[in-house]
């Protein structure tokens, strides 16, 4: 059992919002639609439905062209940002609400309300009404209306986004565990790069209505294919440099140069653009072959205990996610040191030339 979508494209009014797609996804798999707000991800998901219908392209359910077929018609369960539950009814009541429309039997409604709450841990709550719910507890219900359907295609829309950090990091870790016997194909949409990476399954990255690659998230994640993606599947983003090499020396926009080490030493001459993530930058010298830049620093943020610092460093901005709490002159230079093994190299194209060592050893 596959979802496939060959070609698809969405326009509206001449605007591209879903450029063409190809995209196959497996049956028992959780699929990650990760990119930022306005990427595309809501209205993918909509073409998945059936709630909207692609501009071209053909899209492939069981092996059966569904392209024109209506979302009632199809078995999909939808959760939104904004989950919805029926106030006037109880949880169980709002749980059996999509069987009864489906004209189930009623003792097969009940084992099935009665599986999922506990599935849920909603079972103490069966009889109680929505707004007696904590907003994590409401959103389970939202959940357990959505698996009750027994829907071969189950597609969640940002669905932790309203909740507490306690709450979110619960359900993150419940979720894959919820849905992984089910044997449905699972689509979750998230801006989140940790939020993939704890959920696993497979990642499609997305950027302004185009999924730019599509495998295990593990795999995304440590070797992107190009530097939009690698920007993507970074919070906050990668940063960049342009280097030269020649020989043996990188020299850096700006006039700083450093030995070519590592993966960096294997490059033929040319241009480039170098990528790293902010929890490889430091402030101190972190090995033997760093590399030492002179930025200035713009602002940080105090996490507890680590500090974010944002950095100019000429044209660019960076930021470095640095362990501790530090008190640092705003305005001031600041020397940041980066190892080699922790650089990935693209071309000025931005397609992918060399992954991080750290990366290709994972």
């Amino acid at each position: 059992m596959t979802l496939e979508l060959k070609g698809v494209t969405k326009s509206v009014e001449g605007q591209v919002h879903i450029a063409p797609t190809d995209l196959t996804l497996e049956n028992g798999t959780m699929n990650v639609l990760l990119g930022p707000t306005l990427a595309g991800k809501t209205s993918l998901m909509r073409l998945m439905a059936g709630l909207d219908q692609p501009t071209a392209g053909r899209i492939f359910w069981k092996g059966e062209d569904v392209t024109g077929m209506r979302v009632q018609d199809r078995k999909v369960a939808m959760v939104y940002q904004q989950f919805i539950n029926y106030p006037s009814m109880s949880v169980y009541d709002n749980i059996a609400s999509p069987m009864r429309l489906m004209g189930v039997g009623r003792d097969e409604i009940d084992r099935r309300v009665r599986e999922t709450a506990a599935l849920m841990k909603l079972t103490p709550m069966l009889d109680r009404k929505p707004l007696e719910l904590s907003g994590g507890q409401q959103q389970r219900c939202a959940l357990a209306r959505a698996l009750v359907k027994n829907a071969g295609l189950v597609l969640l829309d940002e669905p932790l986004a309203n909740l507490d950090y306690k709450l979110r990091e619960e359900l993150r870790v419940e979720i894959p565990k919820i849905f992984e016997a089910s044997g449905a194909i699972f689509v979750y949409a998230t801006t989140e790069p940790e939020e993939a990476l704890l959920l696993g399954g497979n990642t499609a990255t997305m950027w302004q209505g185009r999924v730019t690659q599509f495998g295990p998230t593990p795999r995304v994640y440590r070797r992107p294919v190009d530097a939009t993606t690698a920007r993507v599947f970074s919070d906050p983003p990668m940063n960049f440099l342009q280097i030269t090499k020649t020989g043996d020396r990188l020299v850096f926009d700006g006039g700083q140069s450093a030995p070519a080490a590592g993966v960096l030493a294997d490059l033929p001459d040319g241009r480039y653009m170098a990528g790293f993530r902010p929890n490889h930058l430091d402030i101190s010298q972190n090995g033997p072959d760093a590399m030492r830049f002179t930025a200035r620093l713009h602002v940080t943020e105090l996490t507890g205990s680590e500090t974010f610092v944002h950095l100019d460093h000429h044209d660019a901005r960076w930021v470095g996610l640095i362990h501790g709490v530090h008190d640092l002159e705003i305005g001031a230079p600041l020397d940041v040191w980066l190892e080699p093994r922790h650089v990935y190299v693209f071309a000025e194209d931005g397609g992918l030339v060399a992954p991080a060592a750290y990366a290709m050893a994972a």
